[in-house]
């Protein structure tokens, strides 16, 4: 299996097991335990990884959520310290991990395979991959499973962006053509739902054939660029790694 192979075989499962736990029981009780709402923690817990910002910095790292809405749910959520919220969010990170993927008997051989390719690539303009990637990791099992799904899924999500942007498609435009690219926590019947889930403010407009076009060519770039950052694994490796995701989705769906 070549690398660019691999990345598309690969991209919903990284895409729904890198983001599972954000909508999970673990998420929603730290929300209940410290008094935020869900898009607060949301953007204090994925993004405390950047420290103490201004908000502009986090809207310049998510790309695709309406800049306002990301504005208020990060200064909503001042009263939790950004590095205090990002060890929240890892932590239920972890335990969804420890939940949810509990069956995966080959848990620490995946995450080695992970380990690799986040370990091994470039951060430049992927800043919330490369906070991710510094924070402390748990010893081995589904635990760091998971978090290392979490980190290659920011790096995909940061390429995306890259993508996205480099073919000339605004954050708005992108979703009502194709959605996020990196996979959406759950599911939308359609691009619209999912425009209201980042918190666009309606009415929509019907995406041009060319953006259409656009965005294809994104996707296509998305791929192109992660491909580099699988190609540290061999053939034999990316086919084992592509087996695993595979296994871990499976199991996934039955917790």
């Amino acid at each position: 299996m070549d690398p660019r192979d691999a990345v598309v075989t690969t991209k919903a499962a990284i895409g729904s097991l890198g983001g599972g736990f954000m909508l999970s029981r673990e998420v929603k009780a730290l929300c209940e335990r410290h008094g935020l709402g869900g898009r607060e923690m949301y953007f204090r817990g994925r993004c405390g990884v950047l420290g103490e910002v201004d908000a502009d910095v986090v809207v310049a790292a998510v790309v695709f959520f309406h800049p306002g809405h990301v504005r208020e749910s990060w200064e909503g959520g001042r009263k939790i310290a950004a590095e205090e919220a990002a060890a929240l969010y890892a932590s239920a990170c972890h335990d969804w991990g420890r939940r949810r993927l509990a069956g995966l008997r080959e848990a620490d051989r995946l995450s080695e395979l992970l380990a690799v390719v986040a370990d091994r690539s470039d951060p430049f303009c992927a800043p919330l991959f490369a906070g991710w990637r510094a924070m402390p990791r748990p010893d081995g099992g589904p635990a760091l499973t998971a978090h290392l799904l979490h980190v290659v899924r920011e790096l995909r999500g940061a390429l995306h962006a890259v993508a996205v942007v480099s073919c000339g498609v605004g954050p708005l435009e992108a979703t009502l053509v194709a959605g996020d690219g990196v996979g959406a926590p759950v599911s939308f019947d359609r691009t619209s739902d999912f425009a209201r889930f980042l918190a666009w403010p309606e009415p929509y407009p019907q995406p041009s054939p060319e953006a259409v076009e656009r965005r294809a060519r994104a996707e296509e770039l998305t791929d192109d660029l992660l491909a580099r950052a699988f190609s540290v694994l061999g053939p034999a490796e990316l086919a084992e790694l592509t087996a695993l995701l595979g296994q871990a989705s499976e199991v996934a769906l039955t917790r």
